[in-house]
């Protein structure tokens, strides 16, 4: 997040409302992150999407390492320079979103709406997240946030990142008898139906 907001290329979507929100609050841009945090929670009631050790860590961690990461990273002269922070700022965004997601202790709450949207409708991890970050995209925009290329590259990578990191990351469950791996959603990657929970192949 911090090395986005450096590239000065465009945030993400969820910073992007964060920024948004930034500039009529007076708070710090970690505090208003963790804020946003905190109500996305509220959305996983109806999809009855439970919170983990990760989900709640999530909430504070970023909040507080974006600050800590802006006081520490320069800000950036040149295109080249700046179009390879945000270049990596989406790729690790990707991944660790693998990480954490992957690691079975709750996703975060951004990342909780797509696996929670994801088993409710049956839908595709990469289209669910896509929708998502598009919502966000707009309402940040209209309260002020930066929007630029970058914005449109993470909307557009981020799903498809987490889809093809996330396979490889899961930790598999103790009583998984055929091996297979799940991701955040319930799924596994044979294309099955396990007790009622729809499941997709890995480039579903």
């Amino acid at each position: 997040m911090a090395m986005m907001l450096r590239a000065s290329l465009g945030l993400a979507p969820w910073d992007v409302l964060n920024q948004g929100l930034d500039r009529h609050l007076p708070l710090s841009y970690g505090t208003v992150s963790m804020i946003i945090g905190a109500a996305v929670l509220l959305l996983w009631i109806p999809l009855r999407q439970r919170p983990g050790l990760g989900t709640i860590s999530n909430v504070f961690v970023i909040g507080l390492t974006v600050d800590a990461g802006l006081s520490l990273l320069p800000a950036l002269h040149g295109l080249p320079a700046r179009a390879a922070m945000l270049a990596g700022g989406i790729v690790l965004n990707g991944l660790a979103g693998g990480l954490y997601i992957g690691a079975r202790f709750g996703p975060g709450p951004r990342d909780g709406l797509m696996t929670g949207f994801a088993r409710r409708t049956g839908g595709s991890l990469r289209l669910i997240r896509t929708m998502i970050e598009l919502t966000v995209l707009v309402v940040g925009w209209l309260m002020g946030g930066q929007v630029g290329v970058g914005t449109v590259a993470y909307a557009l990578a981020i799903g498809p990142l987490v889809q093809f990191f996330l396979p490889m990351l899961t930790v598999p469950h103790a009583n998984d008898a055929s091996g297979a791996q799940r991701d955040g959603t319930g799924r596994d990657h044979a294309g099955r139906v396990r007790g009622g929970a729809v499941h997709e192949t890995a480039g579903g």
